[in-house]
């Protein structure tokens, strides 16, 4: 954009649309010499840092080429009702103040609004235009995987579990990896490049399979053989590999907080079934194996003590081991690395 137009759009702006630019351009100056020597182009920039900005944003490419850049986010519940016309017009002073601030183009910026997620799929999708769906492919640690910014609230990679994926990566070699609930298989992919000697990635949604195939392939591998993409209802999956007597040496337990799926026997509630869920993994690992858990709760999340107590087997919080540069001082979803007898 030229300096007229970017002189017109601020001056239209609310306050608090100054507020919020100092505050992305103060986040992109710190991150962006980590991002760049890291390789990382899926990262997060903002997240509520102003309490009356309840917005989070993650940034998507190369720091030093912002004229492709992406941002994604979403304006999470407010705490009181405002009326719909005057958050869509704040929304966009938002998406025109973080472009101006970052030099994105306004049409590489979007922003949803995000519910409480109950009652229906996390990944449930939002459009179901094909022609009008937009994606890009990031690198992160050496690795690429396809991100989609139009068809879901989520974009297929969680900044947040980058480091458990890393600790993933290194605790694979030949090893036999199951990844529940795999979703875009980005799990898989980092056992696979760890030198796993086998994964199987098991989710119940075709489109979510569909996709880890993508990034398998874009890394250099074949999604069959000794990288098995499996569709089935992980409760079923589990049951029935318990009955079979299948090992395997890592198992990844990485669930959404709730999901209703019409291809699924029965709902699975984080809250209420990670226990049950988590007892019959270790039930499939091989002596000496390990489970990576995921726990997609800020509230009401188990504890380490709480989880061996009901396991009565050996668990360690890894917060202060997954906490990367772009979290520190942030709130992330809970993991935990669990030791089988």
């Amino acid at each position: 954009m030229n300096e007229k137009t970017n002189e017109q759009i601020a001056a239209k702006l609310p306050a608090q649309s100054q507020m919020f630019a100092n505050r992305l351009q103060k986040r992109f100056r710190h991150l962006k010499k980590w991002a760049l020597r890291t390789g990382t182009q899926a990262w997060r920039l903002y997240d509520r840092d102003i309490p009356e900005i309840p917005l989070v944003l993650d940034f998507y490419g190369d720091c030093s080429a912002l004229n492709d850049a992406v941002l994604s986010g979403a304006l999470y519940k407010r705490p009181y009702e405002k009326d719909e016309a005057d958050e869509a017009e704040w929304l966009s002073a938002m998406k025109d103040s973080a472009a101006l601030a970052l030099g994105i183009n306004p049409s590489n910026i979007f922003l949803k609004q995000r519910e409480k997620q109950r009652g229906v799929s996390q990944y449930e999708k939002i459009n179901s235009k094909k022609d009008a769906r937009i994606e890009k492919v990031v690198s992160e640690n050496g690795l690429k995987f396809k991100v989609n910014f139009s068809d879901y609230l989520d974009t297929g990679l969680f900044a947040d579990r980058r480091l458990l994926r890393v600790m993933a990566r290194d605790a694979a070699k030949d090893k036999r990896v199951l990844n529940l609930f795999s979703y875009t298989g980005s799990f898989s992919v980092y056992a696979a490049a760890g030198g796993a000697a086998r994964t199987d990635s098991v989710d119940i949604s075709n489109t979510y399979l569909n996709w880890a195939k993508e990034n398998f392939v874009l890394n250099g591998f074949e999604a069959k053989g000794a990288h098995r993409l499996i569709k089935a209802d992980v409760l079923e999956f589990v049951k029935n590999a318990i009955r079979e007597k299948l090992r395997w040496d890592i198992i990844i337990v990485d669930p959404p907080a709730f999901s209703n799926s019409k291809k699924m026997t029965n709902d699975f509630d984080l809250n209420r079934d990670l226990a049950e869920l988590l007892a019959r993994c270790l039930k499939l690992l091989s002596s000496g194996g390990t489970i990576f858990v995921s726990v997609n709760l800020h509230r009401k999340a188990p504890t380490a003590q709480e989880l061996e107590t009901a396991l009565k087997t050996q668990v360690t919080d890894l917060k202060s081991k997954i906490e990367d540069e772009d979290f520190k001082g942030r709130k992330i979803p809970r993991a935990f690395l669990i030791k089988g007898n």
